[in-house]
């Protein structure tokens, strides 16, 4: 049996050295994607790993400039505990506090997280209606690409070889907007999004002046509705108007049957979770304390 090698770099400027040095690397900081995926036969682990769990300064959060600045080695749960994110990107800390169970969220990171590309990802959602950048980073340098630019299909990005993902910028959102984010699922943990909404809804002078709304597991990478977003803007955000609006996110979604549903029953659930999402995100923006994770508060179970 043919023994792989595990490196460990102390900085970032190594950890960039041994991924152009060693061809198909694979970076690993939490590792709770790639050894289950291993586990379950879905990948096999490859010859090299890099290891980036205790690289320092990757692992922040804070407040740049009015825009949240989340380091790739940020874990979920410090996501989900940071009263910054609760505060004004509340959608981001719904999402982060259903990932897994307690111990996958103590060690699972945003950054590999968005690196996994699963169009079933919690956190992925919240960031495209935040409008988040990601900043990946190579030898040669680093460039930003728009959250939902990162993701060119099930399990693969747009990053470069030798690149890796270091940060995430999330502009702040305007003043009288409230976002959610919620799920269908089949348990309450370790689970994953049978179909998931995401919204960030603004109202100023009694009416949505702004509204985006993404979908997460109903094709191949997450995605927004503008007929939803359209459906909403310039309405008072009233019962009717949320359904009115749930019910135009069939223009994005094009679900497939698996093993945890048809594409009909997503297509039937995604409608009653994006006006879950949308709710809730009104409910936040007029003021209202809705508990995180919304989720649980709205009963995404099916």
């Amino acid at each position: 049996m043919t023994r792989g090698t595990y490196l460990e770099p102390a900085s970032l400027d190594e950890a960039l050295r041994l991924l152009a040095e060693h061809d198909g690397a694979a970076l690993v900081a939490g590792g709770t994607d790639l050894v289950v995926g291993t586990r379950q036969g879905k990948r096999t682990l490859p010859e090299t790993l890099v290891a980036i769990h205790r690289l320092p300064g990757l692992d922040g959060i804070a407040e740049e400039d009015g825009a949240l600045a989340i380091g790739a080695l940020a874990t979920h749960d410090a996501i989900e505990r940071s009263e910054l994110v609760r505060g004004r990107w509340t959608a981001l800390a719904d999402a982060s506090a259903i990932v897994g169970s307690p111990a996958t969220r103590h060690v699972a990171t945003l950054g590999g997280n968005l690196a996994n590309a699963s169009p079933a990802m919690e956190t992925g959602a919240p960031l495209v209606v935040f409008g988040a950048e990601v900043e990946l980073r190579g030898q040669g340098g680093s460039r930003t690409v728009p959250v939902e630019g990162l993701w060119a299909g099930p399990g693969r990005t747009t990053a470069a070889a030798g690149e890796m993902i270091t940060g995430v910028r999330v502009p702040a959102p305007a003043d009288g907007s409230g976002s959610a984010y919620v799920r269908l699922e089949y348990r309450r943990a370790m689970e994953i999004a049978v179909v998931g909404a995401a919204a960030l809804v603004t109202i100023g002078a009694g009416a949505v002046s702004d509204a985006r709304v993404a979908l997460t597991a109903v094709a191949p990478t997450i995605v927004r509705s503008p007929a939803a977003e359209g459906a909403l803007r310039g309405r008072e955000p009233t019962a009717e108007a949320i359904a009115a609006a749930a019910a135009a996110v069939h223009d994005a979604a094009t679900p497939i049957s698996d093993v945890r549903g048809s594409d009909a029953y997503r297509r039937a659930m995604i409608e009653v979770m994006a006006r879950r999402a949308i709710d809730v995100a009104a409910r936040r923006a007029a003021g209202e304390a809705v508990p995180i994770p919304a989720t649980m508060t709205v009963g995404g179970t099916r």
